[in-house]
Parts: structure tokens; sequence; C-alpha cells
């Protein structure tokens, strides 16, 4: 479905930074190259969450080289949520859409993806997301097939037909029409990269949120952005401390539930997820001979020793009441 030339769309794209002033630059000249039919009345607003480099400089640039088009927000509270949420309540648009300081963009990126949004029928969309054309993959590292590990370096594919999403997308690559927001709420300020912790999901936990309530997600494959890869990503240490983050996200997402007996919950799940997902998953990883196959279930042994952290976190009340703000905003 496309957007009908008689009526005027307005979509702003979100783009939260924090010092990667260079590769920021690249993102900004990608998405500069957009190619919109002249119903459609877009920007670009950049938020910088208290960067320490030349980010406002990167960014006034680009404002001066094409007025209208592209502006600077400061936000000071740090945080990715914040940051996204602090552009949520500037931006005045009917749909919002959302890319990182990191990726590139293909010039039809943003038509592909918000075409489908204008009439109703979708509230929000997620396209792919593809490693830059020249990354290799090490002889461990599975991109994709069942032992893919690829969602840690914001990977995204769901195949070449479009049509509704089964899968949260993820958030250098999707986009919702703001009336998603009025009704559910901003991003979750307990997930997402914090100072201190590199616990993420408030892109997925948001797009969840909305499918659980039962909205419809559209996924457009022909939307497309490449995302860089760098070489300190590429190590085992990187991606068994992000599944050990990821287990404990998964976590506060469910939340605490209801005690047993007077028991905190979290104590049974502790028990439960000791005898029989930990043990499964770490005998699956002694025995598996493959490379790829080996690291995958290694890794999944790591995000459940993060569920069982955050378990027992959340059954001695530790950030309980700063997490239930967080799932409240």
């Amino acid at each position: 479905m496309h957007m009908e030339d008689s009526k005027t769309v307005k979509i702003t794209i979100i783009l939260c930074t924090y010092n990667r002033c260079r590769s920021l630059a690249k993102a900004l000249e990608s998405v500069a190259a957009s190619q919109l039919p002249g119903s459609v009345e877009w920007k670009v607003l950049v938020v910088d969450n208290k960067s320490s480099d030349q980010t406002r400089e990167v960014v006034e640039e680009f404002c001066n080289r094409y007025p209208g088009r592209f502006r600077y927000l400061f936000e000071g509270q740090q945080g990715k949520s914040n940051a996204l949420n602090a552009g949520i309540r500037e931006a005045q648009a009917d749909i919002l859409a959302f890319m990182d300081d990191d990726v590139t963009v293909e010039p039809t990126w943003l038509q592909n993806l918000t075409g489908s949004l204008h009439d109703g029928q979708w509230v929000g969309a997620g396209g792919r997301i593809r490693a830059e054309r020249d990354f290799s993959p090490p002889r461990w590292l599975a991109l994709d097939g069942r032992y893919s590990l690829g969602g840690v370096l914001v990977l995204f594919d769901r195949g070449d037909k479009e049509g509704e999403l089964d899968w949260a997308p993820y958030g250098t690559n999707m986009a919702f029409r703001k009336e998603m927001f009025e009704k559910y709420g901003g991003f979750r300020t307990d997930l997402g990269p914090n100072p201190g912790t590199e616990i993420r999901g408030e892109d997925t936990e948001f797009g969840r949120r909305l499918m659980f309530a039962g909205e419809r997600l559209r996924y457009e494959p022909s939307a497309v952005v490449y995302h860089n890869v760098v070489e300190s990503r590429i190590r085992k240490d990187y991606f068994l401390a992000w599944y050990f983050d990821f287990g404990r996200a998964l976590v506060r997402e469910r939340g605490r539930g209801r005690d047993i007996w007077g028991i905190p919950r979290p104590y049974f799940d502790i028990v439960k997820t000791t005898t029989t997902a930990m043990a499964k998953l770490t005998l699956r990883w002694m025995l598996a001979v493959r490379p790829p196959k080996r690291f995958f279930y290694k890794a999944l042994v790591w995000r459940t020793a993060g569920e069982m952290t955050e378990f027992y976190r959340l059954a001695r009340g530790k950030d309980s009441a700063r997490v239930d703000a967080a799932r409240a905003t």
C-alpha cells in the first residue's frame, strides 16, 4: 500500500546519538539522500544524549546544508530510552521512524518503511537490517539458520516476503504511528543502554507491547539499512556479556509476578530455571561439536545465567521500585 498523493503525510526520523560523531556523519549523509514523493513532509530529529565529542557540530553542519530538514535536540539525562522519549515528545509528525548513528540507509528506505502506515491498517513497521557488505563472520559465529546469533549485531531479516510481523522489529529500522506512543506510553527507561549497564531491549519490548495488545505491525523487506559491525564486537566475550544482559532484560520485561504462599515468585523461577533450562542447555553445549552450534548453546547458557541473576535481584527486592516506575512510563 502506498501513500495517497492527495494527503500530506508528516514523518519525523528520530536518531539518538552518543559520542559517535564520525559514524553519525555517515548516517546523516545516507538519510539526506532519501527519495520520497512530494506529498510527504519529512524531517530528521537528532537527539544528542549528552555527547562530549563533535556531535553538535556535525548535526549543525547538516542543518546548514539542508535548511528545515535536520534539527538538533539536546537531552542531558543519559540513557537511550530517555533520548528516545525526548525525541517523541518533540516530534510533530503523524509517523515516527527510527534509525541509529551507526547505520546507513538506502535512498528508498524511508518510503518503503512508512508507505503502509498512513491509513491506520498498520500501526507500525520494521525492515531488514544487514551487516555492511564487506563483513565476514568468524567460523564460530552463525548469522542465519537455526543457530544464528545475528541479533547481537542488530541484524534482522524475516525473509523476502512482506506481511504481518510475528517478531518485534529492531530499533534501528522501525516506524510507528505517533498515536501509538500516546496510547501505550514511551520506551521503558529500565531497558535500553544506560550509564553503567548494557541491558537493552527497549525497542523490542515496545513492539511486543503493541502486538500483545492486538495491534498489527508490518514487515517491509525492501526497507533496508546496513549496520556497521565494529571489530570490538566480534569477540566471544562480547557476545556472552550481551546474552547475559539479554537474560536480565527478559526477566525485567516480564516483571516480578505474584508471590506464592507468601514466598517471592522469583525464588521458584530460580529453582525451575536451574533444574530445567540451565541443565538442558549446558548438556547441549558440552555435546555440540560444530563451532557455531557449540557457541550458540554456550550463549544460551549465559542468557539463562542472566535470567537467574535478575530473578534473585527481584526476589531480594532490589531495583523493584525503579523497574515498576519504568514500566509505568
